[in-house]
C-alpha cells in the first residue's frame, strides 16, 4: 500500500476546514440568530421562536430542540461508524460516505437559518427541529468516516502526527472563518436587513466549506492507501468492544473533562470580555484570532516534543497549561480591572492586558490538546486492530465524537446555570443571559477543576502498552515487506539467468 505524501495529507486536512466551518456556524450563530437579545432586536433582529426560559424555568425552546437532536445524534454516531467499518464499497469504506454527505451538509446548514415564518410560530419550531437533526446526521456521516481515515492514512507515528497537526490547524482556521460574520454581517445589515445579513455570510461560507469537503474525496483514492478488511461485527457488539478497551475508556473519561473545560471557556469568552473585563465585545474576535495564530506557531515543534516526551505526558501538560489560563480568567473577576472593580476592587490593570495574557498562556496548551488526542485515538484503534484482528477505526472515532458532544452539551448546561449566579432575578421571558462577575468567576473555577480532573484521569492511560503493540506490528510488517522484496529479487535473478543462455544461442 502507498503512503500519503505531505501534499496529500494537507489535501486530506482541507476536508476538516470545510466541516469545522459549518460546525462553527452552528456553534457561534444558532443561538444568536434564533434567540436575539434586546440589543439585537433594537437593530432589526426578528424573533422566530418563543423567547425566554419557558421549559421548566431553566431551558429555552431552542435548548430543548438542541438537546433532543443530540439524543438522535448519539444514536447515529455508532450507526454510521458501524456502516462505514462494514462497508464493502469498491472505492473504499470511508470516502463514499464523505462524498455523499458533503453537499447536503452545506445546504442544510444554510437552510436551517431560513425559517419560513417571519414571526414567532410553531412552523418555525418544526423547521428548526427537522433541519438541526439533518445537520447532525450529515455531519456524522462526513466526520465519522473522515476521522477513521486518520488512523488508516497514518501508516507511521510521524504520519499520524503530521495529519493530526494539519487537521488541528484547519479546524482552527475553519472555526475562525465561522466568526467572520461578526464583521461582515454588520456591513451588510443596512442594505439587506438583520436576518439576511447573516444568511448571505452563511451561504458564502457554506460554498467554501462544500468545496473544501469535496476536495479530498476526489483527489485521494482510498484504495491506493488503505487495504483494511471490512469488520464483521454488528453495531452493538462493535460499540461494546470499543468501550471494553480499558485504554480507550480511560482516554474517553479524560477527553470528556477536556471538552467540558474548553467549551465552558469558549462559551464564556464573550462574557469574560463584556462582564469581567468590562470592555467592548469585539475584543472577543481579536483574542480568539490572536490565540489561534499564536497556537499555530507552536504546531511545528509539537511533533518533535512528542518524540522526546511521549503523547501522554504532553497531553497532561496541556491540561495543566489550560487550567492556568482559566485561573487568570477567574482572577479577573476577583481582583478586578481598571474598567471593572471586581469582587475585591483592587484591580488597576486594563482588561485588555488580562485578555492578552490569557491568549498567550493558552496558545501552547491549545496546540498540544488540538493535535495529540486525535493521534492517541488513532494509536488505540490501531493497537486494538492488531490484537483483535477487527478494523473498527470508525467506531473508535465515533465514540470520541460522542465524548466531545457529551462534554459540550454538559458544559452548555453548566454555563447557563453558573453564569447568572449573583445577578439577582433572571427574567424568564427574556433571551438575555444576565451574567454576573461572581458567576463568571465560578465558571472559570469550574473550568479549572475539569482540566485538572482530565489530567488526573489520563495518568491511568497505559501508553507504553499501546505503543509496544503498534511497534511490534510495524516490525512484523517491515520484516514481511523485506522478505517479499528478497523473494521478488530472487525470482527476477532466476528468470534472468534462464533467459540469458537462450538469448546467447540465438545470437550465435
Amino acid at each position: 500500500m502507498k503512503r500519503l505524501t505531505k501534499k496529500q495529507m494537507i489535501i486530506f486536512a482541507i476536508g476538516q476546514l470545510g466541516w469545522s466551518t459549518l460546525s462553527g456556524i452552528i456553534s457561534a450563530w444558532l443561538v444568536t440568530f434564533y434567540l436575539p437579545t434586546s440589543d439585537d432586536i433594537a437593530v432589526g433582529a426578528q424573533q422566530f421562536l418563543v423567547p425566554g426560559l419557558v421549559i421548566g424555568g431553566f431551558l429555552t425552546v431552542l435548548g430543548l430542540i438542541t438537546a433532543l437532536s443530540r439524543v438522535f445524534d448519539a444514536v447515529t454516531d455508532p450507526l454510521i461508524a458501524s456502516l462505514s467499518d462494514r462497508s464493502k464499497n469498491r472505492r473504499g469504506r470511508r470516502i463514499p460516505f464523505m462524498q455523499y454527505a458533503a453537499i447536503p451538509l452545506a445546504i442544510v446548514t444554510v437552510v436551517l437559518f431560513c425559517a419560513p415564518v417571519n414571526d414567532i410560530s410553531g412552523w418555525n419550531i418544526a423547521w428548526v427541529s427537522i433541519f438541526i437533526i439533518l445537520f447532525y446526521f450529515f455531519m456524522t456521516m462526513y466526520c465519522t468516516p473522515y476521522n477513521a481515515l486518520i488512523s488508516e492514512f497514518g501508516k507511521t507515528q510521524d504520519d499520524r502526527m503530521f495529519i493530526s497537526t494539519a487537521i488541528s490547524l484547519t479546524y482552527f482556521v475553519g472555526t475562525l472563518l465561522a466568526y467572520t460574520p461578526f464583521v461582515f454581517a454588520k456591513l451588510l445589515r443596512e442594505s439587506v436587513g438583520f436576518s439576511w445579513s447573516y444568511r448571505i455570510c452563511f451561504i458564502v461560507l457554506a460554498v467554501i466549506a462544500a468545496v473544501c469537503m469535496m476536495l479530498p474525496t476526489f483527489l485521494l483514492k482510498e484504495k491506493d492507501f488503505v487495504d483494511a478488511a471490512p469488520s464483521n461485527a454488528n453495531m452493538f457488539k462493535s460499540l461494546a468492544a470499543t468501550f471494553k478497551n480499558k485504554d480507550f475508556l480511560t482516554f474517553s473519561g479524560s477527553d470528556i473533562m477536556y471538552w467540558v473545560g474548553l467549551t465552558l471557556f469558549q462559551t464564556g469568552l464573550p462574557f469574560f470580555v463584556k462582564v469581567s473585563m468590562n470592555i467592548d465585545e469585539s475584543f472577543t474576535m481579536y483574542f480568539l484570532g490572536g490565540m489561534t495564530v499564536l497556537s499555530a506557531a507552536f504546531y511545528p515543534i509539537v511533533s518533535k516534543l512528542v518524540k522526546k516526551f511521549g503523547k501522554k505526558k504532553l497531553t497532561i501538560a496541556g491540561f495543566f497549561g489550560l487550567a492556568l489560563a482559566y485561573v487568570i480568567a477567574m482572577l479577573i473577576g476577583v481582583l478586578g480591572t481598571a474598567e471593572n472593580p471586581g469582587l475585591l476592587g483592587i484591580g488597576k490593570i486594563p482588561g485588555v492586558v488580562f485578555g492578552v495574557l490569557i491568549c498567550v498562556i493558552a496558545a501552547f496548551p491549545m496546540a498540544l490538546l488540538g493535535i495529540i488526542p486525535q493521534s492517541i485515538v488513532a494509536d488505540v484503534a490501531e493497537a486494538d486492530g492488531v490484537v483483535t484482528g477487527e478494523n473498527r477505526e470508525g467506531m473508535y472515532f465515533a465514540a470520541r465524537t460522542f465524548a466531545m458532544k457529551f462534554g459540550q452539551s454538559l458544559a452548555m448546561l453548566l454555563f447557563t446555570s453558573l453564569a447568572i449566579i449573583g445577578s439577582g432575578e433572571q427574567d424568564l421571558t427574556s433571551n438575555d443571559i444576565t451574567a454576573d462577575t461572581l458567576g463568571m468567576t465560578i465558571v472559570g473555577a469550574v473550568a479549572v477543576a475539569f482540566c485538572i480532573l482530565g489530567a488526573i484521569i489520563l495518568m491511568f492511560y497505559n501508553e507504553k502498552k499501546v505503543m509496544k503493540t503498534i511497534a511490534k506490528e510495524e516490525a512484523t510488517s517491515s520484516a514481511e515487506v523485506a522478505t517479499e522484496q528478497m523473494e521478488l529479487a530472487a525470482a527476477v535473478s532466476a528468470t534472468t539467468a534462464e533467459e540469458t543462455p537462450a538469448e546467447e544461442s540465438e545470437e550465435k
